[in-house]
């Protein structure tokens, strides 16, 4: 049966993150629906990964197999002319069937941005987390150098998580500055626990606020136990930026 790869890019505002639900909003569940209105077939769609509620993508993958005569290109435009417009497709491509969106991803990376200045921004608030105190830069630097590698993350896993093993490999842990008072961080790793990357920038934050010494971070790697790590960073600042295959 054809196999279809789309590249999604969404604002998770108004989403109770990716994965359908029964009496939610999702981004699975509104794709899924437009398929399903334009192939007259019920669509399952599989995503590389779920995004919590309020979450955003630049570059979530998913794959849907389908037995339609509807072309990639008619499919795309399709899909932008019906979806809500806080979610686009960008790319529709015809993969080969045993392509599979989560199973075969290589790595992830992720973005989360902070706004560090006193005064907030009502244009971007769904869109960071803002820190009005002012935060130590080359301690969080400091502090998220210590991630990379491959380490058992079982200190940073959300509640509820659905895996094998904690262990994940991190290729890339970087924060830089942007305009406006805004710090970036990014994050590559072969994969993610549930609600890791906020527990790192929760942990990363309290670094920054003099709370927590940037050597804390191999110990808390160490004891894994959640409860000793820093808080769970808000939703909005986090992107899925890219998935690598």
């Amino acid at each position: 049966m054809p196999n279809f790869k789309l590249l999604i890019e969404y604002d998770g505002t108004a989403y109770f993150g990716w994965q359908r639900q029964k009496t939610h909003p999702t981004i699975q569940g509104e794709i899924e629906k437009v398929l399903g209105t334009m192939t007259g077939q019920r669509v399952s769609l599989i995503g590389s990964g779920r995004t919590d509620a309020g979450v955003h993508a630049l570059g979530q993958v998913a794959h849907f197999h389908c037995q339609t005569r509807l072309s990639p290109e008619a499919l795309l435009r399709g899909l932008n002319s019906l979806l809500p417009p806080d979610i686009a497709v960008h790319r529709v491509t015809r993969v080969k069937e045993t392509f599979h969106a989560r199973y075969d991803v290589r790595s992830k990376t992720y973005r989360y941005r902070i706004l560090n200045r006193p005064v907030r921004s009502p244009l971007g608030r769904l869109y960071a987390w803002h820190v009005p105190r002012p935060l130590n830069l080359d301690a969080m630097r400091s502090g998220v150098r210590r991630l990379m590698g491959t380490h058992d993350f079982k200190a940073f896993e959300g509640a509820g998580s659905p895996r094998s093993h904690t262990r994940r490999t991190v290729t890339k842990a970087a924060f830089s500055k942007a305009p406006g008072g805004y710090l970036v961080f990014e994050i590559t790793a072969d994969g993610f626990l549930k609600a890791m990357v906020r527990n790192i920038v929760g942990t990363v934050v309290d670094i920054g606020l003099g709370k927590i010494e940037p050597g804390e971070m191999k110990r808390l790697l160490a004891l894994k136990d959640r409860r000793l790590a820093g808080p769970t960073a808000p939703p909005q600042g986090l992107f899925l930026k890219t998935v690598t295959y």
